[in-house]
């Protein structure tokens, strides 16, 4: 055998004893009444009456219901409820056998980035927000929450990060890649510059008002749909680079969540090109746009890139920069990536490290 390429059925010993941190693990609700103790009567009745109110029709519905079904694993279904809801299968399933000490949630329910009655938006996420706490970091401290924010209510948006600003449990603001607008754009800045006043990063997990439709058309397979949703993170990457967001908020970390990273190599050597043909255009950009790149982004790796030969992947996240990357297990989505076999190269002990715990670390806060 080559010794260059790892056995598919041998752990490739990417993790250490000292435990590993991961930035997507994905809570849910036990049932489709899972929030209503952490909602008023008001907004309980009116859910039962009138539903979410989202910005698609059928938003609630998913597009290829039957690929595993609703794109988890199916060794992941806990007796009752659907997967990520039941605290213990996940220990059983992730959190032991992989020795996580840290773990970032990632809730991926209810409205995304908001709908269109924005007080309903606002009292769902402060609610989701709650549910976090009482039913996973609670009873397991490996486990952080996201601040949930509606970024079309800027002021609402401020006063959730502000709310939650002292209470360590939460290590980053969540917004989804689908946002109404760029998130360069003026409107969004005050809940950026409050994020980072308070040290949180933004996680910007794929998903949010991306609806089903690409920039060209519709898609005829689930294999363009799964891969379109990544485009968004690239339109949001040139948004906050070209709008200045990082010469005006120096100290903001923005985190791409699931949405892979190998792009990112491209986009920054392309916006460069660009940058020094016409920067006149951005003329109050400070820096080539890969300086913010390396400086103020950063990316979960899955779903990792599994190049022919596996040793490239030290190559490509060379480039990327490894204090740029961060561990992700997206668990417990069918595409899952399993930190004992997923990077098949070999990475050197002090890149292990960095990826797997440090950067996290760094990132999140953690002591």
């Amino acid at each position: 055998m080559n010794d260059t390429i790892a056995s598919p059925r041998q752990p490739v010993r990417s993790t250490s004893s000292a435990g590993i941190a991961d930035s997507d693990i994905h809570p849910e609700f036990k049932d489709r009444y899972g929030l209503h103790p952490y909602l008023s009567k008001r907004w309980r009745d009116h859910l039962v009456q009138y539903g979410e109110l989202g910005f698609e029709a059928l938003a609630g519905g998913y597009l290829y219901d039957g690929y595993t079904p609703l794109a988890l694993r199916r060794d992941a279904w806990p007796d009752e409820g659907l997967p990520g809801s039941d605290l213990a299968l996940m220990r059983k399933q992730h959190l032991d056998p992989n020795n996580v000490v840290f773990g970032v949630l990632e809730p991926m329910v209810a409205l995304g980035n908001g709908g269109r009655n924005l007080d309903l938006s606002n009292a769902m996420s402060t609610a989701i927000n709650d549910w976090q706490i009482a039913e996973f970091v609670e009873p397991e401290d490996r486990l952080r929450a996201s601040v949930m924010v509606v970024p079309d209510d800027a002021v609402s948006a401020v006063a959730e990060i502000e709310k939650r600003a002292l209470d360590a449990r939460f290590v980053q603001v969540q917004i989804f890649t689908g946002t109404t607008e760029p998130l360069g754009h003026r409107r969004y800045r005050p809940i950026l510059e409050a994020a980072a006043h308070h040290g949180f990063p933004i996680g910007m997990h794929v998903g949010g008002r991306l609806g089903t439709r690409t920039a060209s058309g519709w898609p005829s397979y689930y294999s363009e749909f799964h891969l379109y949703n990544t485009f968004a993170a690239q339109s949001q990457i040139m948004s906050l680079i070209l709008e200045g967001v990082f010469d005006q908020v120096p100290s903001l970390k923005v985190i791409i969540i699931e949405s892979g990273c190998s792009w990112s190599i491209g986009l920054g050597e392309r916006l460069d090109m660009l940058w020094q043909r016409m920067g006149s255009e951005v003329a109050s950009l400070k820096h080539p746009p890969s300086h913010y790149l390396r400086q103020n982004i950063y990316f979960s790796t899955q779903p990792v890139e599994e190049p022919d030969n596996p040793e490239e992947l030290n190559y490509l996240f060379e480039q990327i920069g490894w204090g740029n990357l961060m561990y992700a297990s997206d668990y417990p989505h069918w595409d899952f990536d399993d930190p004992r076999y997923a990077f098949k190269a070999r990475i050197s002990e002090e890149h292990k490290a960095m990826l797997f715990r440090e950067n996290a670390k760094k990132v999140y806060r953690i002591p």
